[in-house]
Parts: structure tokens; C-alpha cells; sequence
């Protein structure tokens, strides 16, 4: 897999040059080659910081994720899908195998994923590094590894399952996709070993034992396995749900009691460089800097119920009072350009209160059992009227509401393509949002449109191995 020899040149240069927010530190002070690093303790933090760092890469956290997971659903939009590069393609489900957004996404995953790899396969040679440590920073390993798969089997199906250090760029020429369901089986089993070997508490912005039993929970649930699934969730202790909601977000609440894993980023520091785009780009383009991406529908705007204090995250953008934006990535003290102070929220409790009350509906309905009063947690917070079995009445009707709690508890986060995809008709749901835009009206989409291409690039690199997606 020819593809593979510029992941690990890019890693390498990574972990030469890499550098992040202050808290984790990702910048090594020398200039070494992987073949002479790795000698010591110190060596491998800085592998482990580049792990993190590796998650902050346009095509993963620091961008792609957003526009391929709420932009790609009914929640977002491109204002001008024409004048926003490849991320209109996404919005409008146009076929490209060249997309750069999708070349992008599938790259810097692996580039992470060969982070943890590298963590991985040298870690037991450090000699001195206690056993306490080595157990932690595997377990951080394992969870980013998991992490990153896990979005890639969700946006792309099968793809490459690799868990050893690329040294040899050769090494996994021809190996071509893995099944999903293979990938997904690593995907647990790096979990499950992650969360015996992290602590209750670390770092901030590392992972912790919360943080992989929440995306156990998720993988088990997107799996299937809604038993499983519970044991997971029960097991994330240790957070609670903030009493405002507002109070999740915004550059002065980051890592919250509510937050379980965060992206970290800091603006103003290395040359502006080490800043997250989403204060810039998240608005209206009649703003510097902007093309106008992940713009909140109208669809999304409408849906909320009378007196919903999330719909209040919702506001008209300053320059264009006709573009909605969320305010959950505002930030007014911006230095300059694409350096905002704005941390990515991947897991926080409400998630896992919505999930385990999901694991539990998926087992058999209860009227107004313990998925209703999790359900209801979040409602109550929100300001709105708990639901009870007089208007639920049974396990469809449940999901339903729970899929549309969901959607107004974590929009722009993101997670609704993979919630429609999990736990509603996303076909449906996407033909009818765009037979409710005037400007959409004429797209549908089929079975097809609910994985990406394999990269042109990447078919091109090894074409005996390497099979595409159906329609491409």
C-alpha cells in the first residue's frame, strides 16, 4: 500500500516539527529521526504528544470531522457550496473521488494512527519509564488508535486495518481493506484493554477511563450490541451535567465537569499556529476569512421546541442576520485569522446519559423506566417537559425521540450523520431535508451516498488491492 511510505514520512516529520497547546506539549526540542529517537523516557512523551497532536490535523478534529459529520447531515450547510472547495461536494453528496476533503480525512487518519503504532511497538524498550506511566500512555495509545478507526469504518467502510509501525514502507504493499467487522473487533479490543490500563483522572485533553468506556459504549451500540453497549456506559463515573447548558462551551469553559475527552487548542502562541479555524470559518463568508462553512440550517433552527434553552445557541451572524451560526464555537478575542482559542468536545456525559438510555430502550421498552428518566435529564436541563409513555408508547416512538434529542443536545459537535445512520433512516431523512430547500430541491441520495470514496489517489497508488465503493 503505497500510501503507507507517505504516511510515515509524514510522521516523521511530525514528530520532528510537531507542536500544540501548552497543556500537552507536544513539541520535541530536537531534531531527530525515528530511526535514532525513542531512546528514553522523554523520547517517547514526545511520540506521545505528537499522538495528540496528530488529532488537531485539518483532516480529522481540526476541520474535516465537522463538515463530514453535521454538514454532510441536516444540520449544516455550505452557504455558497460553488465558493467552499471540495466541502460544497460534501454538502450536496456530489460524487468526486478526487476531493481533497476526502483525500485529506483519509491521510491524516492513518498519519494518526501511525502515531499510536509508533507509542505502540517501542514503548516496552523505554527503560526508564515506570510500569504506571507505560500502562497509561498505552492506554492513550489505544484509545486514539480506536478512535480513529472508528470514524473511518463509519465515513468509509472497509478500509486497511494496520496495528504495527510502518518502517518499511513496503511492508503493507497489497494488503487492500479490511473488513468492517475486523476493524471494528480491533476497535473493541483496543478499548477494552484501554480502559483496565488508563486512570480515572489525567492530563488535561489526555484520554482517561471514562473516555474509553464512553466510546465503547458508542462502538457497541453502532455494533448492535446494546447489552454490551450498557455495561460500558454504566461503567463513565466521575462526571456530571452541567447545570446550564451553555456552560459546555465557549474558549472560558473548555474541559469542563461535563467534557470527558476534548481536542485542545490555543491561539496566540507559535506564530499564531496552534489556534482551531471554526470561530473564522463557522460564519457567515461576508466575514474575513470565511467561505461560509458549516452553517446551521433552517431545518435545524426550527425544529427545537417551544422553550428549548439549546435553541438559544442559535444566533443570527453579526454581518449577515439572514446565516445562523452556532455560538458554541464563537470566539470574539481571536487574535487573528483561523487562531481561535476553540477546543473540539468529542465525548461529554449528556452523550453518555443519551446512549445508555439508548442501550437500554434497544433491550426492551419500559414506560417510563430508567431510558425515560436518562432521556429526561436532558430535557430537564433544556427547560422543556419530561416525556412520559402516555405520548412515547413504545420502542419505535422512543427512538425517535431520542434520535431528535440528540440532535438539539449535541448540534455542531458533531455527531448527527452517524446518529441518523445508527438510529434513523438516514436516506429518508436527508431527501426529505433537501425537498425543503429551494436550492436542494432537485438532489436525492440512496444506498450508495452513505459511505465516501476510497481516495482516487489511493485506488490509483495500488490498484490490484484496492477495491472502491459502490457508485464511485
Amino acid at each position: 500500500m503505497k500510501i503507507l511510505k507517505y504516511i510515515f514520512f509524514s510522521v516523521t516529520m511530525m514528530l520532528m516539527n510537531a507542536s500544540c497547546e501548552d497543556d500537552l506539549n507536544i513539541a520535541p526540542e530536537d531534531q531527530n529521526t525515528s530511526a535514532g529517537f525513542y531512546r528514553n523516557a522523554a523520547d517517547l512523551e514526545a511520540a506521545v504528544n505528537a499522538m495528540y497532536g496528530a488529532l488537531q490535523r485539518d483532516g480529522l478534529y481540526g476541520y474535516n470531522y465537522h463538515i463530514l459529520l453535521e454538514t454532510r447531515s441536516d444540520n449544516t450547510f455550505e452557504e455558497e457550496p460553488s465558493n467552499s472547495g471540495g466541502y460544497g461536494d460534501m454538502d450536496l453528496f456530489n460524487r468526486v473521488t478526487t476531493n481533497p476533503v476526502i483525500t485529506s480525512t483519509w491521510s491524516d487518519s492513518y498519519i494518526a494512527i501511525q502515531t499510536a503504532n509508533i507509542v505502540l511497538n517501542r514503548i516496552d524498550d523505554i527503560t526508564d519509564m515506570d510500569k504506571a506511566t507505560k500502562a497509561t500512555r498505552k492506554g492513550e495509545a489505544r484509545f486514539i488508535r480506536a478512535l480513529i478507526y472508528y470514524n473511518l469504518v463509519n465515513l468509509y467502510g472497509d478500509v486497511p486495518l494496520v496495528t504495527q509501525e510502518t518502517t518499511n514502507p513496503t511492508d503493507f504493499f497489497g494488503q487492500g481493506r479490511t473488513s468492517k467487522a475486523e476493524v471494528f473487533t480491533q476497535i473493541i479490543t483496543d478499548l477494552s484493554e484501554a480502559q483496565n490500563e488508563l486512570p480515572e483522572l489525567n492530563d488535561t485533553g489526555r484520554a482517561t477511563k471514562g473516555a474509553a468506556n464512553a466510546l465503547l459504549g458508542k462502538v457497541y451500540l453502532t455494533n448492535g450490541n446494546p447489552q454490551a453497549a450498557e455495561t460500558a456506559l454504566r461503567a463513565v463515573t466521575g462526571y456530571t451535567l452541567l447545570n446550564n447548558y451553555a456552560d459546555n462551551f465557549g474558549v472560558n469553559n473548555e474541559n469542563g465537569s461535563e467534557s470527558i475527552f476534548e481536542i485542545q487548542f490555543k491561539s496566540d502562541v507559535n506564530g499564531n499556529s496552534e489556534g482551531s479555524k471554526f470561530a473564522t470559518r463557522f460564519s457567515s463568508q461576508a466575514n474575513p476569512g470565511s467561505r461560509g462553512n458549516n452553517i446551521i440550517t433552517e431545518d435545524l433552527a426550527s425544529s427545537f421546541e417551544a422553550g428549548d434553552l439549546r435553541r438559544d445557541e442559535i444566533v443570527p451572524d453579526a454581518s449577515t442576520p439572514t446565516v445562523f451560526i452556532s455560538t458554541k464555537y464563537v470566539d470574539d478575542d481571536q487574535p487573528v485569522v483561523d487562531d481561535g482559542d476553540n477546543n473540539v468536545i468529542v465525548l461529554r456525559y449528556a452523550d453518555v446519559l443519551l446512549m445508555l438510555a439508548e442501550a437500554l430502550n434497544a433491550q426492551g421498552y419500559v414506560a417510563d423506566g430508567e431510558a425515560f428518566n436518562l432521556l429526561n435529564q436532558i430535557r430537564t436541563r433544556a427547560g422543556l417537559a419530561s416525556l412520559t409513555s402516555t405520548t412515547v408508547t413504545n420502542q419505535t416512538e422512543f427512538i425517535t425521540a431520542l434520535l431528535e434529542e440528540r440532535r438539539h443536545e449535541l448540534f455542531h459537535e458533531p455527531h448527527r450523520w452517524l446518529d441518523i445512520k445508527r438510529l434513523g433512516d438516514p436516506i429518508s431523512i436527508m431527501n426529505t431535508h433537501f425537498d425543503g430547500m429551494p436550492s436542494t430541491a432537485n438532489i436525492t441520495i440512496n444506498q450508495e451516498d452513505l459511505l465516501l470514496p476510497i481516495p482516487q489517489a489511493q485506488i490509483d497508488s495500488d490498484p490490484d488491492s484496492m477495491s472502491q465503493n459502490p457508485g464511485y
